[in-house]
């Protein structure tokens, strides 16, 4: 398919540009697409990509709905646990069901308590006014120098991490959830493999330390959960959640804050409107239009209607986190950035039993960032267009280069 115009696209071409392990396209297009065809299209027998706002928002907050855990895999991947990183996270809040699910999420979720992350405001803020006051003169990539260390520094502070040590997650984060991709090929296979088997290593090395030395941190607290007797964490586990809080805590931000970024440069007039006050709704028209996490799965664990198409047990669901942001039946204009816009609610952080814990943190981090940003630099610019990633599922950019003028 050469056309990626959303006028000319049927539903099959939008579903195999999203499909396509290459990612070097834009997915608005298809989501268009999508949105003429209905709210739920049928893309092969018991696959269906779901994009409709209320019918994305509807699977996620539905108990009978099961996320992509063991059990499925077994059915679909007779060797999956051959893959480090497809093990790992299958042993991660990620991809677990009641009741193991509730019971992994109980133990971390008190580091995300509200009272905790507000308790971070002024160490986030002191961060970023540190970052920015290193920033190199005349020109910078701010991925290199602001999205990604500042929600790394925060993530690695409250798993335990040490400082020294940040530095090495990058590369390791970016092979690693390759896997989360809707398609992948073999070579993305092969390098998250062998970085899960070095965060591995890192974390088996970390737990032990954190066991000679407990910290108030949260792989002192995980570990401790594990040593409880494995009843409540097994050792499994205890290695998945730690990579998925460690990956998941810092990829998010970093993609949000660098597309909070590119939006606000590419609209000069509602960047200079822009103050602390109206961040957290910028921050959540930033997550509306640019989701950092553009889908993710579920399955019916018996008949039921989505969208009014009537779907089998056991059938697959491509929510189309993305697609429900633009859905023109939830918000009016919906390519266009409007940070005015009234009763927002972006799923870009799922909803239901499957919410991100980190959700509250990361919104904090760009409520903070991105307003410091331009308030120290106000003729902020775009040094040529940023890169991409090549990924479709975690949407961000691997370089941002600007110029920098006070």
């Amino acid at each position: 398919m050469t056309k990626n115009d959303e006028g000319t696209m049927d539903a099959a071409e939008a579903i195999a540009m999203l499909l396509d392990p290459r990612a070097n396209h834009e997915p608005v297009p298809a989501y268009a697409a999508l949105h003429r065809h209905g709210p739920v299209v049928q893309a092969g027998k018991g696959y269906y990509f779901v994009s409709g706002y209320a019918a994305v928002a509807a699977v996620l907050r539905d108990p009978a709905m099961e996320a992509y855990d063991a059990k499925r895999l077994d059915a679909q991947w007779s060797d999956w646990r051959d893959n480090r990183a497809v093990a790992l996270f299958a042993d991660s809040m990620l991809r677990t069901n009641p009741p193991q699910h509730t019971r992994m999420r109980r133990l971390a979720a008190g580091v995300f308590t509200a009272r905790r992350v507000a308790a971070l405001r002024e160490v986030i803020s002191a961060q970023v006014d540190e970052i920015l006051d290193a920033l190199p003169p005349g020109e910078a990539d701010l991925v290199s120098h602001l999205t990604y260390p500042l929600p790394i520094g925060v993530i690695t502070a409250l798993l335990g991490v040490p400082a020294a040590d940040r530095g090495r997650f990058r590369q390791l984060a970016e092979a690693l959830t390759a896997v989360l991709e809707v398609r992948w090929t073999e070579e993305d296979r092969r390098r998250a493999h062998d970085a899960a088997l070095e965060l591995e290593e890192y974390f088996t090395h970390l737990v032990a330390l954190r066991r000679a030395e407990p910290a108030d941190d949260l792989v002192t607290a995980l570990a401790a959960a594990h040593d409880a007797g494995g009843e409540q964490l097994t050792g499994a586990e205890l290695m998945g959640n730690l990579v998925l809080l460690l990956v998941a805590g810092f990829e998010t931000t970093t993609n949000l804050l660098g597309n909070g970024i590119v939006l606000l440069l590419d609209h000069p007039e509602l960047a200079k409107r822009l103050t602390p006050k109206l961040a957290p709704a910028y921050v959540e028209e930033v997550l509306r239009i640019e989701s950092p996490v553009q889908l993710t799965e579920r399955y019916t664990s018996r008949p039921t209607v989505v969208g009014g198409t009537e779907l089998p047990a056991d059938a697959e669901l491509v929510l189309l986190l993305g697609a429900a942001n633009r859905d023109p039946a939830r918000f009016p204009d919906p390519d266009k950035f409007n940070p005015f816009r009234t009763e927002l609610a972006p799923l870009s952080f799922g909803a239901g039993a499957h919410y991100c814990l980190g959700a509250p943190l990361a919104r904090l981090e760009a409520q903070i960032a991105l307003p410091a940003l331009l308030r120290r630099f106000p003729d902020l610019a775009l040094n040529g267009r940023p890169t991409r990633r090549p990924r479709m599922n975690l949407r961000g950019w691997s370089s941002l280069p600007v110029k920098l003028r006070k």
